[in-house]
């Protein structure tokens, strides 16, 4: 069809009625009003999607991620900062250096360890787990020696709250995920040595901001096997005598085994890497990932990886590299959407070459990108693979709201 400047864009079809043909009479005003205001509708719509196809564009232009694997690592933890198990032995450091006495600490300033306010914000870290920890001090056979372990964690637990009040425009307990969401800090729990041989201490330490308990450390305690730390120790029990949330690092296969399958909650390892990476007893054996999932017979469940040196490769050779590895391994057996991060910060004195302090996760990030994980893969290594593991646990604890409390005693324990 031939066409000049008078030819309308748009053509709408004529009737072949009569009663309905305009004919070659001369248009009327009114069927020209009508004519140009359907003419500027068209044309508003037409310039409505241009500007809606223009800013969605723009918007997914905007959040395209570099192609520099270290830039395009922060832009996805500046969306996403990384919430972090296991992330600072701080507390205890405190204890072992300064007594207690926070007056000998700034967390504003460089620490002796690795964890300080102005390296957590390099590192994009928005939510950390306190560790609370007390030694393995020898209890006896049947774990009834007398020991201060119950006053020690309180203590540990204090120093924790204390350091959060004093540092609250950076910090702030979170005791839900919805807060945890929130880029804040939570407590944690580090081993089933320091309840006393007693569910109600553990009920009372959840009540000061406790929201998950390892289930050892390196020694046996009355509630479960410890898997030692470089070498297995034998058992002793058997495994599990509670059915919890728990964390299982540290634990014995057996015991790991045994909560896997009788938890009614997701569970994490808060600090473990693979064992078929770098064999010690500490690291995740394949056959236990696989029974991580959300298929029959698997338990939801995110291992969040040790960076110590000696738990990722042998001879201290460790770096950034060898840590992708463990990430790698989980993320095959298990599955991407099951992994995430920890450390034992502030545990050690030396950690992998090019991750010395948490200000340097964002390295980790940039390996992982340079292997081929996607932004959504890093985004629930970050945090949203952890945060899935807890609103699980805490759906868990609704759905269990009118099941009495535990009052079960611990059978060695005569004074009651």
């Amino acid at each position: 069809m031939h066409t000049n400047e008078r030819t309308p864009l748009i053509v709408t079809s004529v009737g072949h009625s009569s009663s309905s043909a305009v004919g070659d009479r001369p248009a009327t005003d009114g069927e020209n009003q009508k004519r140009i205001g359907s003419r500027f509708a068209l044309s508003g719509l037409v310039t409505l999607a241009f500007a809606v196809g223009l800013v969605v564009f723009a918007v997914m232009y905007m959040d395209k991620l570099p192609d520099d694997p270290e830039r395009a690592a922060l832009k996805i933890l500046r969306k996403t900062p990384l919430i972090v198990s296991g992330v600072t032995d701080l507390p205890y450091m405190v204890r072992l250096l300064h007594r207690n006495n926070l007056s000998e600490i700034n967390l504003e300033g460089a620490t002796d360890g690795q964890v300080d306010i102005p390296r957590l914000r390099d590192g994009r870290v928005g939510g950390f787990f306190w560790s609370v920890y007390v030694d393995c001090a020898d209890s006896g056979p049947d774990f009834m020696k007398p020991a201060d372990r119950v006053r020690d964690t309180l203590e540990q637990i204090d120093v924790a709250r204390l350091l959060i009040g004093q540092n609250s425009d950076t910090f702030e307990l979170a005791t839900t995920s919805n807060e945890v969401s929130n880029a804040v800090r939570i407590g944690r729990i580090a081993s089933g040595h320091q309840l006393g041989n007693s569910i109600g201490v553990l009920r009372q330490y959840y009540l000061l901001g406790a929201r998950y308990m390892t289930l050892t450390h390196g020694c046996h305690n009355a509630f479960a096997d410890s898997g030692g730390i470089f070498e297995p120790l034998p058992p002793l029990h058997g495994g599990l005598r509670l059915g919890m949330l728990v964390d299982l690092s540290h634990t014995s296969d057996e015991t790991a085994v045994q909560a896997l399958k009788l938890s009614q909650a997701p569970v994490i390892w808060s600090h473990s890497s693979a064992r078929a990476v770098h064999n010690v007893a500490r690291n995740v054996p394949d056959y236990i990932l696989k029974m991580i999932g959300t298929g029959e017979g698997q338990k939801d469940a995110v291992v969040m990886i040790n960076l110590l040196p000696a738990f990722l490769a042998p001879n201290d050779t460790a770096g950034v590299s060898e840590a992708a590895d463990h990430v790698e391994h989980i993320g095959k057996i298990a599955g991407r959407m099951h992994v995430g991060l920890g450390s034992d910060f502030d545990g050690a004195e030396a950690f992998p070459k090019g991750l010395e302090d948490v200000s340097k996760y964002p390295a980790l990030f940039a390996e992982l990108i340079r292997r081929g994980w996607t932004r959504e893969e890093l985004e629930g290594v970050a945090s949203k693979n952890f945060l899935r593991i807890f609103r699980g646990a805490e759906e868990t604890a609704r759905q269990m709201s009118e099941v009495p409390p535990s009052y079960v005693l611990y059978d060695k324990r005569v004074e009651l």
